[in-house]
């Protein structure tokens, strides 16, 4: 009877669902060699090929899309008998940046529930500063927020987001009047970047719309009302960068940081897995 190495079938898991050896291996706290090792290791055990490599992809083979669910039942059934006698819950509470949560945060936090699926999980969803704030305050395990300044400068840089000037594909902009914005308040970073980058310019703007957070802005884009300054992950479906076609300025990248207190090894892990995944739907 041939015996599985169970963290090959994790890491072959984990592999396939975020689909990149890399992330995988930072998933694991691990290399991208060790990984790749364990799950050529399995498809030699196995007999199949279960991946399909190539230099820029990482996919599911025919035989591998089949194992996929039985590798998933595997790992579960690993987790339960672990905890077969009780295991305390612990929780764990990471605020986040609007500006980053965009319509992966279901699949961030199934990821993240399988790495520790002891852990009680809360999610604070604000502004950078605000996020940053409840941290240095103690009511937050870990942050992840975007970097306007020198305040921290610490924390782990997980990426770089790109911001655009998103709008509907109808929007209508007359020649000689002011760019109409959707804004936050003025306490908005990204909006003081945003109305910093066309006064610079020397571009006329106005603000028709303010909302009180990124969903509500996103709402003012897709009805067509106006321009807004947002990372490409938090923006509406459907909506595209108009900024080369009105002759706005480029907007800079802000780097997302992970600012961590975390100390247990099961908190650790499973913020591992999170950033790890978030880094995969970044397209890095």
């Amino acid at each position: 009877m041939r015996m599985l190495d169970l963290e090959a079938v994790q890491a072959f898991v984990l592999t396939a669902d975020l689909k990149s050896f890399t992330r995988a291996a930072e998933a694991m706290d691990s290399t991208q060699s060790a990984v790749s090792l364990k799950i050529k290791r399995l498809e030699d055990a196995l007999g199949r090929r279960l991946l399909e490599r190539t230099p820029r992809l990482v996919r599911l083979s025919q035989d591998g899309a089949a194992f996929l669910p039985a590798a998933r039942d595997l790992v579960a059934a690993h987790e339960g008998a672990l905890g077969s006698f009780g295991v305390e819950r612990r929780r764990l509470s990471v605020g986040m940046s609007h500006h980053i949560v965009g319509a992966e945060l279901p699949r961030l936090l199934r990821q993240m529930g399988r790495a520790e699926p002891t852990l009680t999980l809360e999610i604070r969803i604000a502004s950078s500063w605000e996020i940053v704030e409840m941290l240095e305050g103690g009511v937050l395990d870990a942050a992840i927020v975007l970097r306007h300044d020198n305040r921290r400068t610490d924390g782990e840089v997980l990426m770089e987001e790109p911001f655009g000037w998103m709008a509907a594909p109808d929007f209508e902009h007359r020649a000689g009047e002011p760019v109409r914005l959707a804004n936050q308040t003025e306490t908005c970073r990204i909006r003081q970047m945003a109305t910093t980058a066309l006064d610079t310019a020397g571009i006329a703007w106005q603000e028709v719309f303010i909302g009180g957070g990124v969903a509500t802005i996103g709402a003012a884009v897709a009805a067509g009302l106006a321009v807004a300054a947002l990372s490409r992950r938090v923006a509406p479906a459907g909506t595209i960068d108009v900024g080369d076609a009105l002759g706005l300025p480029p907007l800079p990248s802000r780097s997302v940081v992970l600012h961590s207190r975390v100390a247990d090894p099961a908190a650790k892990k499973a913020l591992r897995t999170f950033a790890s995944t978030l880094r995969a739907t970044g397209g890095r």
